[in-house]
């Protein structure tokens, strides 16, 4: 193990801004690929679109069949939707390129004489950067100093083992600090790196699809499935009929696009990128748009003890005479004012370690002066061995020494000449400071008389004073955020490498369940598939291993949880990366846990954890509605384009693609738009969320869902029929016809806000688009049966005062009858 002599420290002061900007413009800027061309990649998303496809079939076809009204009102269609994809995919960049900007990943480096915290992209050739425990090394460099230092080079070599780090050496881009600290100069940035391929470090957490995009995904490919068959039916049926393939397939193709719900992904896309940009106001950083919906359906969440439920503060609890066994106070005993005295010595002078943080503090508040600015270190054993101990050597101008030694309180006594006995009695005390939740430093002092500095700690004679607790205090606040964990139907468990007692300790402080825990070695006897019930019935799991804490995780959501899981350390990145979404502190989170996770908590306040979650049930509410609605408003449009096969009072061409591309048109912004804008209800909030194993939909919410569809096909069917009876012809049924699903659509969309409360309650939830959309669908509607043009293009005719009135009434019957049903049943669960 190296040792570093700081009597030939580096006096190099970084590079100055101007050289910066000039090894910028030599060497480029520290990035492994050019980005994307967002055009063109959105250009390629909205031409495969299926919707797309079927749009530009339909204005072929008219093309074909020469006419040039529809030809070009399809076309005009399909810019039309065209646009709005492209809008709405920058519109999600846009949010998704802000949450960038924040996630990138910092280092740290010496320029100008001073140390800066910049990204990794700002990093240019011959930077000074400055490496620590749990870092990821931002671009290829070669060691100037490090103590301790050791590097995972698992993403070039795929060993997991830490390789040891000295002066000379080279470090690449991509590998993990694990141990230690170095200073190095940087050789090579961007493309030149060894790991040129990887790109930038920390840009996403993988393609894994969140649960609700699974879902999503399966009823979507359900109702593609659905549409092929319906596509073919009807194309087969009127080509048989007609003798005309051509006039076959645009009938077919009106019943693909009825039947497409191609607004759902648009809506889950439109609804996750910008709820991750509220979110990021709050404070909470989503590093994927689909991090916060994931969030919002957690049903567990397993959180770390030091750092989350603690304040990773360590500070000073007592000393400890080790030869009388009595606790002992700094300003009474002389022999404790040594004890910190001497761990001051071995600590370093500008600290990075909790412990030796609170040793300064602690320090600072008992002596007014600091003895350490009249000597200095001339050398430094690094902290090193197992277990691990450092020694610090001083010296004045007199050429006196003071060796100082600390660590774990066993290898601090493998230095010190003492009986068998006396160690016995100190690792046992020791023992017990541990189990109560103590972080626990063994203090010694040494002698050395030489000239020469000694080549190591075993050549130096200590004699051991005693030593020091620390305990890690809770955070006050929070007891109140565990609560309202529970109190939204979150289970939460502890997950800790600490000592059993000292878990539930804690645990028993912040209002985590104590009634079931287990420790590793018990978990370690368990198999996979006990370990599922065993997970999710044990509330504390303690000295957990990284390994069985990702054991743990996995059992979880095998068992069918949507696991939530806390984190800052190293060792905590394999489960953070496991879990359904892992959750990093942003301020003492590591570069490789922040990598790991999807969420970064900003302020490290795990309160802001709920206003995530809350956030994220907000979304899924939302999108449940918007999903309802899009599929209670597609029924009717799917069966009244089929219904004229089977009932002989409806127009063969009730509907055709125009008609359809103009119901989407308003469909798409309705539920993207407006749903996505709702408020939030609290006994939603408070709503447990389903595991992992539950479908999009309930039996009964699918079941209401249908039936709300069915009605409003009962509703124009019926109109067609009266129509048909005061034998109307078929531009004045199909006119009543679609004046009914328009207005039924407006109704539905107000109705389907809640399915819980009243119109009555819901009206005076402030929603400000509601009226504008309101507004457009009518004015369209209204346009197309004035306007002699429209008229032409949709086959419609002006209806009278008292004529539109029959649409209108026929819409309130079709869609408010649920209104008595969620009136009684609010008022039965009031009572």
């Amino acid at each position: 193990m190296e040792s570093i002599d700081t009597g030939t420290e580096n006096k190099s002061t970084g590079l100055s801004s101007e050289e910066v900007l000039k090894q910028r413009e030599l060497f480029g800027a520290n990035r492994s690929a050019q980005p994307k061309n967002l055009l063109l990649e959105n250009l390629k998303s909205v031409f495969f679109e299926p919707m797309f496809i079927l749009l530009l079939a339909a204005c072929c076809i008219y093309f074909i069949l020469n006419e040039l009204s529809e030809a070009f009102t399809m076309f005009a269609a399909l810019l039309f939707v065209a646009g709005i994809d492209i809008f709405q995919n920058f519109r999600s960049q846009k949010a998704i390129k802000a949450l960038s900007r924040i996630t990138k990943s910092k280092t740290k480096v010496l320029r100008d004489s001073e140390i800066m915290h910049i990204d990794f992209e700002e990093v240019v050739t011959n930077d000074i950067i400055i490496c620590e425990e749990g870092d990821i090394i931002p671009a290829d460099a070669d060691i100037i100093s490090s103590s301790d230092f050791s590097l995972n080079e698992a993403i070039l070599t795929g060993e997991s083992v830490s390789v040891e780090k000295f002066s000379g050496d080279k470090i690449l881009q991509g590998t993990l600090a694990v141990r230690g600290y170095c200073h190095a100069r940087v050789t090579a940035v961007g493309i030149k790196t060894t790991l040129s391929g990887i790109g930038e470090l920390v840009s996403g957490t993988g393609k894994d699809k969140t649960p609700l995009q699974i879902k999503v995904a399966n009823f979507v490919r359900i109702m593609v499935i659905a549409g092929s068959a319906a596509f073919a039916f009807v194309w087969i049926y009127y080509w048989w009929e007609s003798g005309s393939m051509i006039h076959g397939l645009l009938h077919g193709l009106t019943m693909a696009m009825s039947v497409l719900p191609e607004e759902i992904p648009v809506a889950l896309s439109t609804f996750m990128a910008l709820g991750a940009y509220r979110l990021l106001k709050a404070g909470v950083i989503a590093r994927s748009p689909g991090a916060v919906e994931t969030l919002g359906s957690a049903t567990v969440i397993c959180v770390d003890k030091t750092g989350t439920l603690t304040q990773n503060l360590m500070k000073v609890s007592n000393t400890l005479d080790v030869f009388s066994g009595e606790e002992v106070d700094f300003n009474k005993f002389p022999k404790a004012s040594e004890i910190l005295e001497y761990a001051m010595w071995a600590s370093e002078e500008s600290p990075f370690d909790p412990m030796e943080i609170s040793i300064h503090q602690f320090y600072s508040e008992l002596y007014k002066t600091d003895e350490r600015k009249n000597y200095k270190m001339v050398k430094e054993f690094p902290l090193s061995g197992s277990p691990p101990v450092m020694t610090h050597i001083y010296q004045n101008n007199k050429k006196d020494f003071i060796l100082s030694c600390k660590g774990a309180p066993e290898g601090v006594l493998k230095l010190c000449s003492m009986s068998e006995e006396d160690k016995s009695k100190i690792l046992k005390y020791s023992e017990e400071y541990a189990e109560k939740g103590l972080r626990v430093l063994g203090v010694a002092k040494g002698e050395w008389t030489e000239q020469e500095y000694p080549g190591s700690q075993e050549e130096i004679k200590f004699k051991f004073l005693g030593i020091i607790t620390f305990y890690d205090p809770p955070d006050p606040h929070i007891p109140k955020v565990i609560q309202s964990f529970y109190e939204a139907g979150v289970d939460v468990k502890m997950i800790t490498g600490d000592y059993l007692k000292t878990a539930v300790a804690v645990a028993g402080n912040t209002g985590i369940k104590t009634d079931r825990v287990i420790t590793g070695i018990e978990l370690s006897e368990i198999k996979d598939e006990e370990l599922k019930n065993t997970a999710r019935s044990v509330n504390i799991f303690a000295r957990v291993n990284p390994e069985t804490k990702l054991r743990i995780i996995n059992a979880l959501k095998q068992s069918g949880e949507i696991v939530a899981m806390t984190g800052d350390g190293v060792n905590d990145a394999p489960a953070l990366k496991s879990a359904h979404i892992g959750v990093a502190m942003g301020k003492r989170g590591t570069e490789v846990a922040k990598g790991a996770a999807g969420l970064i908590l900003s302020g490290d306040d795990l309160s802001k954890m709920t206003d995530a979650i809350f956030l994220g049930r907000r979304i899924n509410e939302n999108l449940i509605r918007a999903i309802r609605y899009i599929i209670s408003i597609h029924i009717p449009i799917i069966l009244l384009v089929m219904l004229p096969i089977f009932l002989w009072w409806l127009p063969e061409s009730l509907f055709t693609p125009i008609h359809v591309i103009f119901l989407e048109l308003i469909m798409g912004p309705t539920c993207s738009i407006i749903y996505e804008n709702e408020p939030a209800q609290k006994d939603e909030l408070m709503k447990p969320a389903d595991s992992a194993n539950k479908n999009l939909l309930k039996t009964s919410q699918l079941l209401i869902t249908i039936v709300q569809g069915l009605m409003i096909t009962l509703g124009c069917v019926l109109i067609g029929f009266y129509g048909s009876y005061m034998e109307f012809d078929d531009v004045k049924i199909r006119t009543l016809i679609f004046s009914t699903l328009i207005i039924s659509n407006i109704f539905l969309t107000l109705l389907n806000r809640s399915f819980t409360n009243t119109i009555f309650v819901t009206i005076r939830r402030k929603n400000k688009l509601i009226p504008l959309i309101i507004s457009l669908s009518l004015l369209f509607l209204l346009l197309i049966l004035n306007v002699p043009f429209l008229n032409n293009l949709f086959d419609m005719s002006p209806l009278k005062a008292d004529e539109f009135l029959l649409p209108v009434m026929t819409a309130f019957a079709s869609t408010f009858w649920i209104e008595p049903i969620k009136f009684f049943r609010f008022r039965k669960k009031g009572e």
